[in-house]
């Protein structure tokens, strides 16, 4: 016997709704079981992306080795190992409670060893929040060691990272990111650390290189380029550096429920941002030097990367491109600044976190839109937030390069800051950890 189709139809809408029941129009939105899931998603998202802003550590390694000699590669990886490992002890320590705790609008004082659990700044638990923080407090200090790469002294390098991890990248985020920062409350924008982040490193690597001194026959009486061993381990590590943007940007939404549009909005920008800054450094350099060099255009990426960090949830796609091609532009004129005043970067870290990390968040008061909660001076909102923006960059970078310079002195005082000339023409690999990271093969001296 043949049943008519609207039959079947119905039998099989009733057996949906006994499978799957709907909840009545009278049921809460927030009750328990749905305030759970909407926790248990943002905690989710929040350790995903904490995930991906840890492996970018493996991106900074791969990408400061294949830009530094041979015979520091150990030294270099070692560094980007430990900094991390330092920098996650020291975050949990103290500087989570300076940074996040309460006192006052410089400093928190507060939670110290996360003494004080509660939910934190988020609806997320306080360790998944802490852990994403912690993973922010490693690449603030990561950055450092390419600017420094080959001449330090590995214990001094510890010592640094204990203090910006402990003290100095916090007391920048607390005046940020914790509502009471004074610099929060100001209403300055940075939504995931172009100048939190990316301008503190860049700017410790800037006084620290300075403090150093160039390399041994970096400046004799003409700059002379010293290459990278590896420009292919070196294009990875900004491959996973791009890669791992997309946890540090959209990861920074710091919940996925009810922001799905913006964390949409953040990874295209982002996206964009590194893609205009890799063309227009490329063009740059060409036109510059005749010759479209990968590493400036590798560099170029980052550079948009950096830049975007700051506006990445305030501005539309188009002021993206816009801002990572300015910055692909800016990062070679900034490597040429460090060359010209003979500072030693072998890896571009100043031009690229420091310059571009400041640019970026000036660019929240140009470009802002009031759709995103900004009213930029190119929206018809004055100078009233760039005004805000440009006194913000100014105070961080202000800070971070006296604190930083204080401690690199304490340092060259006692312990000292670099290793002796016959151990930098050896290579640290040899002199800081006994071993070599390609053995077999005859690494040579010379000046």
């Amino acid at each position: 016997m043949k049943h008519p189709r609207w039959m079947l139809l119905v039998l099989v809408a009733i057996g949906a709704l006994l499978v799957f029941p709907q909840a009545s129009p009278g049921a809460e939105e927030d009750s328990p079981s749905v305030v759970s899931e909407i926790v248990g998603l943002d905690t989710v998202w929040v350790l995903i992306t904490a995930f991906l802003v840890f492996f970018m550590q493996a991106g900074f390694a791969m990408l400061e080795t294949g830009l530094t000699r041979a015979k520091n590669a150990c030294n270099i990886l070692m560094k980007n190992f430990m900094d991390f490992s330092v920098a996650s002890i020291m975050f949990f320590l103290v500087g989570y409670a300076l940074m996040f705790g309460e006192f006052n609008g410089f400093i928190g004082f507060s939670g110290f060893g996360l003494s004080s659990v509660g939910d934190g700044a988020t609806n997320v638990p306080i360790w998944a929040f802490w852990l994403f923080q912690a993973a922010f407090c490693g690449t603030a200090a990561t950055i450092v060691s390419g600017a420094m790469a080959g001449r330090m002294k590995f214990k001094s390098y510890l010592l640094f990272t204990v203090v910006i991890s402990a003290v100095v990248y916090p007391i920048i985020g607390h005046w940020v990111w914790n509502t009471g920062g004074w610099l929060y409350k100001l209403g300055f924008a940075d939504f995931a650390g172009s100048t939190v982040v990316h301008a503190t490193g860049g700017c410790a690597g800037f006084i620290g290189a300075v403090l150093l001194g160039p390399r041994i026959g970096r400046y004799n009486g003409k700059t002379k380029a010293i290459a990278g061993h590896s420009i292919p381990l070196a294009c990875i590590g900004v491959f996973i550096l791009w890669f791992g943007w997309f946890g540090f940007n959209p990861g920074s939404t710091l919940g996925v429920v009810g922001k799905e549009s913006l964390i949409g909005l953040v990874a295209a920008n982002t996206n964009l941002a590194a893609a205009a800054g890799a063309i227009m450094a490329m063009i740059t350099v060409w036109v510059l030097y005749g010759k479209p060099d990968l590493s400036m255009t590798m560099n170029g990426a980052l550079a948009g990367l950096v830049a975007i960090t700051a506006p990445c949830a305030f501005v539309q796609p188009w002021a993206a491109i816009v801002i990572g091609g300015v910055a692909g532009v800016v990062v070679v004129a900034g490597v040429a600044l460090m060359d010209r005043i003979r500072v030693d970067d072998p890896v571009g870290a100043v031009a690229v976190h420091g310059i571009c990390g400041l640019w970026g968040t000036l660019a929240v008061g140009l470009f802002g839109a009031p759709a995103y909660g900004i009213n930029g001076l190119f929206y018809g909102g004055g100078f009233t937030q760039l005004g805000i923006q440009a006194l913000g960059t100014f105070a961080c970078a202000a800070f971070a390069i006296a604190a930083m310079g204080i401690v690199f002195l304490a340092i060259k005082k006692t312990v000292g800051l670099r290793v002796s000339r016959d151990e930098e023409l050896r290579g640290l690999d040899i002199g800081e950890h006994g071993m070599e990271s390609y053995a077999g093969f005859q690494v040579f001296v010379t000046e």
